[in-house]
């Protein structure tokens, strides 16, 4: 059976393929573990609760021993109340888990997947039949259904009336089979072949850009039609509410959500998950965290972590707190200032630097987790095996194989991204102060180990002839010291000697020495894997006070690539139109493989400017428009951001914080802007000015 929809709705809800499609409904009551320290004091309580609903005495299983206490068969408003009766003195557990999720927990089930297959295997197929609908327009503007595009799962005869479904050649936008047919004709033409296709062929999965915001629309005019709105395959639908919130210091917004039951609908605009991953790294995100794909689409790494960890101590037969209570122990000033400090951080020298390697720690924090034995329960027992090192080990060992298949097959590079991110935020976790299984403790003992760590590559780096150049975190950048024993000069290819085994970029190239030794060494002693990058040539740029930027800095790799981290052309609120100038830039020097080649280029990098200069006037004011997320809603006093609010709210738009809007600066001096899709002209002299600015970030390599 393999479960691709899963819900709670009086019962657990699943749908599956296994020889067609399978929708069962399981009963299964909802219940939750109180412990009470003083159980006599509230005898009372336990009588009443006894009179409205099962309770029985129980014994249970958390993270820190076994707890004495009582099962109660009542959902999450019973809990609060008795929270709320014993002063938040009751501790309680299980009420807000998912009781699908724990459904499955509890019979060693999970979501796509047969039941003897591995979680934690990067190699996985699905029995799924898919469609990709394509709806024009801009569903927050005009909310009409003028036409509509279908790819995909359309292995039979066209439906619709009077010809309305024109059948279309393949594109190529798409790797879902089928062939793409256009839909025409009136708003209720073609929202009734639309729905009328999905009932003939009927999809396990939807794929539509912006989704969510269409599925309001569709179901608004399907109704006003008299139309069976058959995307659901139950005819029901769950609700996700919109919401604004802040993560990492920055504002986010999710749109509401009608979410179908029995089919999959992902939204591939907005789900973080699915631009990450495609649809694999949505299954395989289902798969870890025990969730459905239609929550696992529409979740952030942070939540879908947080799900996985959940899901791991349901399988384990560990109870979930509702409240936590370990958040922090009670310390005093100087061992809190000694403790938080954050990660370390090595400022570099601003300036071209040749022939430099960066080693990068892979996936450092969940390694120090894994390999320290750190979670809540072992900072007070170090002896105990940690649950949090548990869970986070086999998640761990699955990125380390993806990223090394990945190397081999880019097919690889989906999975491997929501791992990465779903191990960068269990970091996170562990400080977050809501978090099931955190605690401030863990969160600066891994920041502590990665400092320690840091400067112990460090002093290897000089033990073994190399310079270190920056260090940021998890990675360092150094350079071998000219004039180092075993090492000799030759004019055509740099330093040679050593062991040789060091990657090439073809003849003439630099080979690089010593430097997989240094790899080696780093690893045998920290026992984490890295990995290596080898420049060409590597710039450091400056700060406003001209001392050296910890994250921004461009270079040419050995495979004659440029990477580049924080500058202009990396910036989202960078306008295209700078953004391309920068990008000619770094194209025309990936062609230097050193200082006197890149001193060689400046002519033509200068010539590239004064093209992107002298074509300003005439560009298109949409190359012109700025995108950026609304952080808040009102200002007291003036700027471009209220501006563009106020442009937006003029076109019938009314933004909410963590949305994304684009606007055009029309008058700097005047804060005055217009919105992106109305912007008929721009201030020359303002983007003047982000040009020169992106100029000179470059043109720092020729100094």
């Amino acid at each position: 059976m393999w479960i691709f929809d899963c819900y709670y709705k009086g019962g657990v809800h699943i749908w599956a393929r296994e020889r067609g499609l399978i929708h069962s409904i399981i009963p299964y009551p909802q219940a939750f573990y109180l412990h009470l320290k003083d159980p006599s004091a509230h005898v009372g309580m336990i009588e009443g609760l006894e009179s409205l609903y099962r309770v029985e005495e129980a014994r249970f299983c958390t993270i820190y021993g076994r707890l004495e206490g009582y099962c109660i068969f009542a959902d999450r408003s019973v809990a609060e109340k008795i929270e709320k009766q014993t002063h938040y003195s009751a501790e309680i557990y299980n009420a807000d888990v998912r009781r699908d999720q724990q459904y499955l927990a509890g019979r060693d089930l999970f979501p796509c997947a047969e039941r003897d297959e591995s979680r934690f295997s990067p190699d996985f197929e699905h029995p799924l039949r898919l469609m990709q609908i394509e709806l024009s327009g801009d569903p927050r503007r005009a909310r009409t259904i003028c036409s509509a595009r279908i790819n995909g799962g359309l292995d039979g005869p066209a439906v619709g009336e009077g010809g309305r479904i024109e059948l279309m050649e393949p594109g190529g936008e798409t790797d879902l089979c089928g062939r793409p047919r256009r839909l025409q004709g009136s708003e209720r033409a073609i929202l009734s072949d639309l729905l009328e296709t999905i009932r003939v062929h009927d999809p396990d999965v939807i794929l539509a850009g912006q989704a969510d915001l269409w599925m309001q629309i569709v179901a608004q005019k399907a109704a006003r039609y008299g139309l069976d709105n058959c995307i659901s395959r139950s005819g029901r639908f769950r609700s996700m509410a919109a919401r604004s919130y802040w993560s990492y210091g920055r504002a986010n917004h999710r749109d509401r959500a009608m979410i179908p039951e029995g089919r999959l609908l992902i939204d591939t605009t907005s789900s973080f998950t699915y631009r990450e991953g495609g649809l694999k790294g949505v299954l395989l995100s289902s798969r870890l965290s025990g969730l459905c794909p239609n929550l696992t689409a529409r979740f952030t790494p942070g939540t879908l972590i947080s799900s996985y960890e959940v899901f791991e101590a349901l399988r384990r037969g560990l109870a979930v707190p509702f409240r936590k209570r370990d958040a922090e122990s009670i310390r005093d000033l100087p061992d809190l200032k000694s403790c938080d400090r954050g990660g370390m951080m090595l400022q570099p020298e601003p300036r071209l630097h040749e022939r430099v390697s960066q080693i990068d720690f892979t996936s450092l924090y969940p390694s120090i987790i894994v390999k320290y034995n750190l979670s809540p329960e072992t900072i007070d027992h170090p002896e105990w095996r940690g649950f949090l090192a548990g869970v986070i080990s086999p998640l761990l060992n699955l990125r380390i194989e993806t990223k090394r298949r990945k190397k081999l097959d880019p097919g690889y590079s989906g999975l491997d991204s929501i791992l990465k991110w779903m191990l960068v935020t269990c970091f996170g976790y562990t400080g977050y102060r809501n978090a099931k299984f955190g605690r401030i403790e863990v969160h600066e003992r891994i920041t502590a180990i990665s400092r320690e760590l840091l400067m112990q590559i460090k002093q290897i780096a000089e033990d073994m002839g190399f310079e270190v150049l920056h260090g940021i975190v998890d990675c360092l950048w150094v350079k071998r010291v000219t004039g180092v024993t075993g090492v000799e000069e030759n004019e055509s290819t740099g330093p040679v000697g050593g062991r040789g085994d060091e990657p090439t970029a073809g003849a003439g190239a630099v080979q690089w020495v010593g430097v997989e030794g240094f790899k080696e060494a780093v690893e045998r002693e920290t026992g984490i894997l890295t990995e290596v990058d080898t420049y060409d040539w590597i710039v450091f740029l400056p700060m406003a006070d001209g001392f050296g930027a910890y994250n921004r800095y461009f270079g040419r790799l050995c495979t004659g690539k440029v990477k580049v981290r924080g500058t202009a052309a990396r910036r989202r609120d960078t306008p295209g139109y700078v953004a391309s100038m920068q990008n000619r830039l770094f194209e025309l020097l990936a062609g230097a493989r050193g200082k006197e080649e890149l001193l060689r280029l400046e002519p033509a990098a200068r010539q590239i400017r004064e093209e992107f200069m002298a074509g300003l006037p005439d560009a298109p004011p949409g190359q012109m428009a700025i995108h950026c997320r609304v952080g808040r809603l009102n200002y007291s006093r003036r700027c471009v951001q209220a501006s563009a609010l106020r442009a937006y709210e003029g076109l019938g738009l009314n933004l909410s914080p963590g949305m994304e809007m684009g606007y055009v600066v029309t008058d700097a001096g005047a804060w005055e802007v217009q919105a992106e899709e109305n912007a008929s002209s721009f201030d020359a002299g303002y983007y003047a000015g982000l040009l020169e600015k992106a100029w000179q970030e470059v043109a720092f390599v020729f100094r």
